[in-house]
C-alpha cells in the first residue's frame, strides 16, 4: 500500500512555504508521534530495480542523539512521487546509545554500502560501515572506519566515491577533556578530518590532514560533506557558528587540503550538502541561507547564527566559487529546517531533510520534497 501526502496537510503547517508548484512537490512527510518522537538524518539508494530507498532514523521515548532509536525504511517505485509505509530496516546493536547519521552508497563493484556513526558513550562516537550484495536484503558484519577512540560525528549522505575508486568520508572529531561520561566533557570546536579507503572500504585511514577553525569559534568545524568536482579535484565543507560554511580543497584524491577559509554559502550553525549534477560541472547545494537573499527570523543577539530558516536549493558552474542562481524551498519563520539529503532520479532530484512541525520537538519530522532539474535552473 502507498500513500503520498501533499499540500492539505502541508499548508495547515507551514501556510507561507510549502505550497506545491510545478517541479517543485512536497511528495512525503513522516511526522513526528508520541511514539516516534524524532524521524530524519536519511538518505536514498537506488536499487537495481529502479527502486528507490530512503533509509532515516525514528527515535522513540526521546528526541536526543542519544535515545534509542532504529533505522526506517521508505522506499519508491516512481522516482520519488508516491512511497510505501515506514518499517524497520536495522535495529542498532544492544549495549549502544543510537545508530544514526546515515551515509548508503552504491559501489562502483554493485554493492550497496552503509556508513553510520554508532554512539556508545559521550567517550565512544565512531564511524562503521556495512555492505550489501543482495541489495539491502542482508548486511555485512560492520567494519570500523575511525579505529580511534573518541567522539566521531559524521552527517548523513556525506560518504562519496571518486573516479578512481577511493572511499572518503570527512568526519568531525570532538576532544574528550576528561574521562567523564557526559556531554561537558567534550569539547565542541571539532577538528576536520577525512578518512579514505582504496580497497572498498576492507580498510581505512586518515587523510594526512587535518584542520582547526582559523578563527575564534565555539562549534569549530563540523558535520562536513565532500564533493568530487567534474575535473576530478575534490570540495569540502563544514559548518561553523560564524555566520558562513568553511571550505576546503583537494587535488592529489583527498590526500591532503587546503586550509580552511569563508565558503559563500553564508548560514547559521547548520549542515550544507552539496552534490554535483550527474553528467555536468554544475553543483547542486541545499542549506539555510542566511545571505539576506530571503527572509530570515530576527537575529537573537545572543545566538546570532541560529535559526534554521529558510532552506533553500543553489546552483554553482564554477567549483563552488559562487552560487548565482538560488530557489526557496522551505522559507516558513516559524518552523526549522535541517539535515539535507539529495538523489538524483531521471530528470528530477529528491531532497529530504528534518522538520520542527507543530508541537513537535526540534527535529522532529521528515519531509521529502521532489524538484524538476529544469526548474532549478530558472
Amino acid at each position: 500500500m502507498k500513500f503520498t501526502l501533499l499540500a492539505t496537510l502541508l499548508l495547515a503547517l507551514c501556510p507561507l512555504a510549502c505550497a506545491d508548484e510545478p517541479g517543485n512537490r512536497i511528495m512525503l512527510d513522516v511526522p513526528w508521534s508520541p511514539v516516534a518522537t524524532r524521524n530524519g538524518e536519511g538518505a536514498f539508494v537506488t536499487l537495481k530495480t529502479g527502486r528507490v530507498v530512503l533509509y532515516y532514523n525514528q527515535f522513540s521515548g526521546g528526541s536526543s542523539d542519544f535515545d534509542r532509536n532504529a533505522i526506517m525504511e521508505v522506499h519508491s517505485d516512481d522516482e520519488g512521487v508516491t512511497w510505501s509505509k515506514p518499517r524497520v530496516a536495522i535495529t542498532p546493536p544492544e549495549g549502544s546509545l543510537s545508530l544514526m547519521s546515515l551515509c548508503p552508497l552504491r559501489l562502483a563493484d554493485g554493492r550497496i554500502a552503509l556508513a553510520y556513526a554508532l554512539k556508545k558513550s559521550f567517550l565512544d562516537c565512531r564511524a562503521y560501515v556495512r555492505f550489501s550484495a543482495d541489495e539491502g536484503v542482508t548486511w555485512s558484519e560492520p567494519v570500523l572506519i575511525t579505529a580511534g577512540p573518541g567522539y566521531h560525528t559524521i552527517n548523513n549522505d556525506r560518504m562519496i566515491q571518486t573516479r578512481t575508486g577511493r572511499l572518503i568520508l570527512p568526519v568531525g572529531f570532538l576532544r574528550s577533556r576528561s574521562l567523564v561520561n557526559d556531554w561537558p566533557s567534550l569539547d565542541q570546536r571539532a577538528t576536520m578530518l577525512w578518512f579514505l579507503s582504496d580497497d572498498g572500504g576492507a580498510t581505512w585511514r586518515e587523510a594526512q590532514s587535518e584542520w582547526k577553525s582559523p578563527v575564534p569559534s565555539q562549534s569549530g568545524l563540523q558535520e562536513p560533506g565532500v564533493v568530487e568536482l567534474a575535473d576530478g579535484s575534490l570540495y569540502s565543507h563544514a559548518r561553523s557558528d560564524v555566520g558562513h560554511q568553511f571550505e576546503f580543497r583537494s587535488t592529489d584524491g583527498g590526500e591532503t587540503w587546503s586550509p580552511p577559509v569563508p565558503s559563500p554559502l553564508q548560514s547559521p550553525l547548520s549542515p550544507a550538502l552539496v552534490k554535483r549534477v550527474p553528467g555536468s560541472a554544475t553543483l547542486l547545494a541545499v542549506y539555510n541561507d542566511h545571505s539576506g537573499r530571503f527572509p530570515r527570523p530576527v537575529p537573537d543577539p545572543a545566538k546570532p547564527h541560529r535559526g534554521r530558516t529558510p532552506l533553500v536549493a543553489a546552483l554553482s558552474t564554477d567549483g563552488a566559487k559562487t552560487w548565482p542562481v538560488s530557489k526557496l524551498l522551505e522559507g516558513d519563520l516559524k518552523t526549522e529546517f535541517h539535515y539535507p539529503a539529495m538523489h538524483f532520479v531521471g530528470d528530477a532530484v529528491l531532497v529530504a531533510y528534518s522538520f520542527n512541525a507543530t508541537g513537535g520537538p526540534h527535529m522532529g519530522s521528515l519531509r521529502v520534497r521532489r524538484l524538476a532539474l529544469d526548474g532549478l535552473r530558472r
